[in-house]
Protein backbone atom coordinates (compact mmCIF):
# COMPACT_ATOMS: atom_id res chain seq x y z
CA UNK A 1 0.00 0.00 0.00
CA UNK A 2 3.25 2.11 0.76
CA UNK A 3 4.21 1.78 -2.58
CA UNK A 4 0.40 2.32 -4.13
CA UNK A 5 0.44 5.86 -2.29
CA UNK A 6 3.79 6.47 -3.61
CA UNK A 7 3.20 6.20 -7.14
CA UNK A 8 -0.11 8.05 -6.53
CA UNK A 9 2.14 11.12 -5.39
CA UNK A 10 4.13 10.13 -8.68
CA UNK A 11 1.42 10.19 -10.92
CA UNK A 12 -0.01 13.18 -9.72
CA UNK A 13 3.07 15.33 -9.66
CA UNK A 14 3.12 14.15 -13.32
CA UNK A 15 -0.12 15.40 -13.64
CA UNK A 16 0.84 19.28 -12.43
CA UNK A 17 3.85 19.85 -14.91
CA UNK A 18 2.12 19.64 -17.91
CA UNK A 19 -0.74 21.68 -16.83
CA UNK A 20 1.58 24.51 -15.17
CA UNK A 21 3.30 24.30 -19.06
CA UNK A 22 -0.23 25.14 -20.36
CA UNK A 23 -0.93 27.84 -17.86
CA UNK A 24 2.25 29.43 -18.81
CA UNK A 25 1.57 29.33 -22.67
CA UNK A 26 -2.19 30.32 -22.14
CA UNK A 27 -1.22 33.68 -20.82
CA UNK A 28 0.52 35.62 -24.09
CA UNK A 29 -2.27 33.26 -26.16
CA UNK A 30 -4.54 35.03 -24.12
CA UNK A 31 -2.72 38.57 -24.26
CA UNK A 32 -2.63 38.14 -28.24
CA UNK A 33 -6.48 37.37 -28.32
CA UNK A 34 -6.91 40.35 -26.50
CA UNK A 35 -4.75 42.48 -28.56
CA UNK A 36 -6.29 41.05 -31.47
CA UNK A 37 -10.05 41.69 -30.57
CA UNK A 38 -8.94 45.80 -29.52
CA UNK A 39 -7.41 46.03 -33.13
CA UNK A 40 -11.11 44.52 -34.61
CA UNK A 41 -12.93 46.64 -32.59
CA UNK A 42 -11.11 50.25 -33.61
CA UNK A 43 -11.06 49.64 -37.41
CA UNK A 44 -15.13 48.28 -36.99
CA UNK A 45 -15.13 51.73 -34.77
CA UNK A 46 -13.25 53.82 -37.70
CA UNK A 47 -14.87 52.09 -40.58
CA UNK A 48 -18.66 51.57 -39.99
CA UNK A 49 -19.47 55.55 -39.05
CA UNK A 50 -17.38 56.57 -42.37
CA UNK A 51 -19.46 53.35 -44.41
CA UNK A 52 -22.91 54.39 -42.72
CA UNK A 53 -22.72 58.05 -43.04
CA UNK A 54 -21.39 57.67 -46.53
CA UNK A 55 -24.30 55.15 -47.64
CA UNK A 56 -26.78 58.06 -46.14
CA UNK A 57 -25.54 61.17 -48.21
CA UNK A 58 -24.78 59.20 -51.48
CA UNK A 59 -29.45 57.80 -50.49
CA UNK A 60 -29.99 61.43 -49.62
CA UNK A 61 -28.44 62.59 -52.99
CA UNK A 62 -30.54 60.39 -55.37
CA UNK A 63 -33.72 61.24 -53.23
CA UNK A 64 -33.00 64.58 -53.49
CA UNK A 65 -30.52 65.49 -56.35
CA UNK A 66 -31.56 69.42 -55.60
CA UNK A 67 -30.24 69.34 -52.17
CA UNK A 68 -26.72 69.13 -50.45
CA UNK A 69 -26.84 65.63 -48.32
CA UNK A 70 -26.73 65.93 -45.19
CA UNK A 71 -27.54 63.73 -41.86
CA UNK A 72 -29.40 65.77 -39.26
CA UNK A 73 -28.93 68.77 -41.42
CA UNK A 74 -25.33 68.85 -40.94
CA UNK A 75 -22.84 68.21 -44.00
CA UNK A 76 -19.49 68.45 -45.26
CA UNK A 77 -18.12 70.76 -48.33
CA UNK A 78 -14.83 70.46 -50.08
CA UNK A 79 -13.17 73.92 -50.38
CA UNK A 80 -11.61 74.22 -53.81
CA UNK A 81 -10.33 77.80 -53.81
CA UNK A 82 -8.80 80.03 -51.21
CA UNK A 83 -11.37 83.29 -51.44
CA UNK A 84 -11.60 83.00 -47.49
CA UNK A 85 -7.91 82.55 -47.05
CA UNK A 86 -6.19 82.16 -44.04
CA UNK A 87 -9.87 81.62 -42.21
CA UNK A 88 -10.68 78.94 -44.21
CA UNK A 89 -8.04 77.47 -47.00
CA UNK A 90 -8.29 75.06 -50.25
CA UNK A 91 -8.37 71.39 -49.54
CA UNK A 92 -10.25 72.12 -46.66
CA UNK A 93 -13.41 70.23 -45.12
CA UNK A 94 -15.75 72.49 -44.15
CA UNK A 95 -18.73 71.79 -42.10
CA UNK A 96 -21.64 73.14 -42.31
CA UNK A 97 -25.59 73.05 -40.87
CA UNK A 98 -29.18 74.50 -41.96
CA UNK A 99 -30.57 77.22 -40.75
CA UNK A 100 -33.44 79.08 -41.54
CA UNK A 101 -33.04 82.38 -43.46
CA UNK A 102 -33.65 84.91 -40.68
CA UNK A 103 -31.32 83.60 -38.94
CA UNK A 104 -28.00 84.45 -41.19
CA UNK A 105 -26.54 87.13 -39.24
CA UNK A 106 -23.66 90.11 -40.59
CA UNK A 107 -20.31 88.33 -39.97
CA UNK A 108 -21.35 84.94 -40.76
CA UNK A 109 -19.92 82.19 -43.35
CA UNK A 110 -22.82 80.93 -45.33
CA UNK A 111 -22.62 78.15 -47.64
CA UNK A 112 -25.20 79.31 -51.25
CA UNK A 113 -25.90 77.97 -54.60
CA UNK A 114 -23.75 81.01 -56.51
CA UNK A 115 -26.77 83.08 -58.25
CA UNK A 116 -24.17 84.21 -60.75
CA UNK A 117 -23.11 80.52 -61.53
CA UNK A 118 -24.67 77.34 -63.45
CA UNK A 119 -26.93 76.74 -60.08
CA UNK A 120 -24.89 73.65 -58.81
CA UNK A 121 -21.87 75.28 -57.38
CA UNK A 122 -21.67 76.18 -53.94
CA UNK A 123 -19.58 78.99 -52.68
CA UNK A 124 -18.50 79.66 -49.04
CA UNK A 125 -18.23 83.63 -48.27
CA UNK A 126 -18.81 85.26 -45.78
CA UNK A 127 -22.09 88.00 -44.99
CA UNK A 128 -21.35 91.41 -45.49
CA UNK A 129 -24.58 93.06 -45.35
CA UNK A 130 -28.38 91.67 -44.65
CA UNK A 131 -30.68 93.15 -47.00
CA UNK A 132 -34.50 93.11 -46.77
CA UNK A 133 -37.22 93.76 -49.37
CA UNK A 134 -40.38 93.33 -50.34
CA UNK A 135 -39.10 89.94 -52.44
CA UNK A 136 -37.60 88.92 -49.29
CA UNK A 137 -33.96 88.43 -47.24
CA UNK A 138 -30.87 88.46 -49.03
CA UNK A 139 -27.38 88.93 -48.18
CA UNK A 140 -23.81 91.01 -49.63
CA UNK A 141 -20.83 88.41 -49.28
CA UNK A 142 -17.41 88.62 -49.94
CA UNK A 143 -14.90 86.17 -49.76
CA UNK A 144 -11.98 87.74 -47.56
CA UNK A 145 -9.33 87.33 -49.12
CA UNK A 146 -10.96 89.61 -52.17
CA UNK A 147 -11.12 93.48 -52.60
CA UNK A 148 -14.46 93.52 -53.16
CA UNK A 149 -18.27 92.53 -52.60
CA UNK A 150 -19.69 90.04 -55.01
CA UNK A 151 -21.82 91.33 -57.72
CA UNK A 152 -24.32 89.54 -57.00
CA UNK A 153 -26.54 89.54 -53.94
CA UNK A 154 -27.48 85.78 -52.25
CA UNK A 155 -31.47 85.36 -52.61
CA UNK A 156 -32.86 83.77 -49.59
CA UNK A 157 -33.77 80.62 -51.97
CA UNK A 158 -30.06 79.78 -52.68
CA UNK A 159 -28.76 79.37 -48.78
CA UNK A 160 -27.41 75.72 -48.22
CA UNK A 161 -26.26 76.54 -44.54
CA UNK A 162 -23.52 78.12 -42.05
CA UNK A 163 -20.39 77.41 -41.64
CA UNK A 164 -19.19 76.06 -38.57
CA UNK A 165 -15.95 74.13 -38.49
CA UNK A 166 -12.83 73.62 -40.82
CA UNK A 167 -10.56 70.02 -40.73
CA UNK A 168 -7.65 71.73 -42.43
CA UNK A 169 -6.27 69.19 -45.57
CA UNK A 170 -9.07 66.62 -44.82
CA UNK A 171 -10.46 68.13 -47.90
CA UNK A 172 -7.94 66.70 -50.24
CA UNK A 173 -7.73 63.13 -48.22
CA UNK A 174 -11.79 63.13 -49.15
CA UNK A 175 -11.34 64.08 -52.43
CA UNK A 176 -8.78 60.71 -52.81
CA UNK A 177 -11.00 58.97 -51.50
CA UNK A 178 -13.19 59.59 -54.30
CA UNK A 179 -10.94 58.33 -56.91
CA UNK A 180 -10.66 54.42 -58.02
CA UNK A 181 -7.25 53.86 -56.25
CA UNK A 182 -8.75 56.12 -53.19
CA UNK A 183 -11.39 54.16 -53.25
CA UNK A 184 -9.65 50.90 -53.18
CA UNK A 185 -7.22 52.02 -50.63
CA UNK A 186 -9.20 53.54 -48.17
CA UNK A 187 -12.58 51.40 -48.15
CA UNK A 188 -11.59 48.11 -49.84
CA UNK A 189 -8.51 47.54 -48.22
CA UNK A 190 -9.33 48.33 -44.54
CA UNK A 191 -12.88 46.23 -44.69
CA UNK A 192 -10.84 43.23 -46.52
CA UNK A 193 -7.79 43.53 -43.31
CA UNK A 194 -10.85 43.80 -40.79
CA UNK A 195 -12.14 40.71 -42.29
CA UNK A 196 -8.81 38.96 -42.73
CA UNK A 197 -7.64 39.28 -39.29
CA UNK A 198 -11.10 38.27 -37.92
CA UNK A 199 -10.71 34.85 -39.97
CA UNK A 200 -7.25 34.53 -39.30
CA UNK A 201 -8.03 35.32 -35.44
CA UNK A 202 -10.96 32.87 -35.48
CA UNK A 203 -8.60 30.03 -36.97
CA UNK A 204 -5.63 30.59 -34.32
CA UNK A 205 -8.59 30.34 -31.76
CA UNK A 206 -9.82 27.25 -33.09
CA UNK A 207 -6.37 25.67 -33.28
CA UNK A 208 -5.51 26.11 -30.05
CA UNK A 209 -8.56 24.98 -28.54
CA UNK A 210 -8.18 21.87 -30.62
CA UNK A 211 -4.26 21.76 -29.92
CA UNK A 212 -5.38 21.81 -25.85
CA UNK A 213 -8.09 19.67 -26.54
CA UNK A 214 -5.76 17.12 -27.42
CA UNK A 215 -2.86 17.41 -24.92
CA UNK A 216 -5.78 16.69 -22.36
CA UNK A 217 -7.33 13.88 -24.15
CA UNK A 218 -3.41 12.58 -24.12
CA UNK A 219 -3.12 13.16 -20.61
CA UNK A 220 -6.19 11.35 -19.45
CA UNK A 221 -5.28 8.24 -21.27
CA UNK A 222 -1.98 8.70 -19.78
CA UNK A 223 -3.27 8.85 -16.32
CA UNK A 224 -5.86 5.69 -16.71
CA UNK A 225 -2.72 3.57 -18.53
CA UNK A 226 -0.87 4.97 -14.73
CA UNK A 227 -3.86 3.93 -12.98
CA UNK A 228 -4.17 0.59 -14.77
CA UNK A 229 -1.31 0.37 -14.30
CA UNK A 230 -1.13 0.64 -10.40
CA UNK A 231 -4.46 -1.57 -9.88
CA UNK A 232 -2.48 -4.34 -11.49
CA UNK A 233 0.58 -4.57 -9.34
CA UNK A 234 -1.81 -3.85 -5.90
CA UNK A 235 -3.44 -7.37 -6.84
CA UNK A 236 -0.67 -8.88 -7.72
Amino acid sequence: MARAKQDSAKLHGQGEAPRAERAGEKQPSSLRHKVGTVIGIVLCVILLPILAINVTLIIRSFIAPDEVPSVGGVFPLIVLTDSMYPEIQSGDLIICHAVEPEEVQVGDTIAFFDPAGNGTSIVSHSVTEVVKGEGGVSWITRGIANNADDATPVPADKLVGVYQMRLPGLGNVVMFMQTPAGLVLCVVCPIILLVGWDVFRRRQYEKRMRAETSLLQSELEQLRAQQNSLLREETM
